[in-house]
């Protein structure tokens, strides 16, 4: 079955397709199945960066919505649904790396996690 690019979709481009591949993420279905939070999830224990704009634009991504549509409650629903993400991914033992130690890392420079 053909795989729809991640990138396609309205408001991603290739720089969160690397991140999404990076968390074994590889298309737009898989991206779809996953929901915007677990994908979130997975991204963020993979290495990337949180933050806020980021997770509001995958959800709106995903509802096929420009990403500056969020605003109101939804966006203080998604604040706190984010919120908790990342302080439940902060204590995770097996995060990657970020930065300069994740690139080292998969180049193989320091040892691997």
């Amino acid at each position: 079955m053909m795989q729809t690019p991640i990138s396609s979709m309205r408001n991603l481009g290739p720089a969160v397709e690397r991140e999404c591949t990076r968390a074994g993420i590889a298309s737009a279905e898989d991206l779809r199945e996953l929901g915007a939070h677990e994908a979130y999830r997975r991204m963020l224990l993979s290495g990337t960066q949180a933050h806020f704009i980021g997770y509001y634009v995958l959800h709106m991504a995903l509802q096929g919505r420009p990403w500056n549509d969020c605003k109101g409650k939804e966006k203080d629903d998604l604040r706190q649904a984010f919120d908790a993400l990342k302080a439940e991914v902060a204590g995770h033992k097996d995060r990657a790396p970020a930065g300069i130690d994740r690139i080292l890392d998969e180049i193989g420079v320091i040892a691997r996690r």
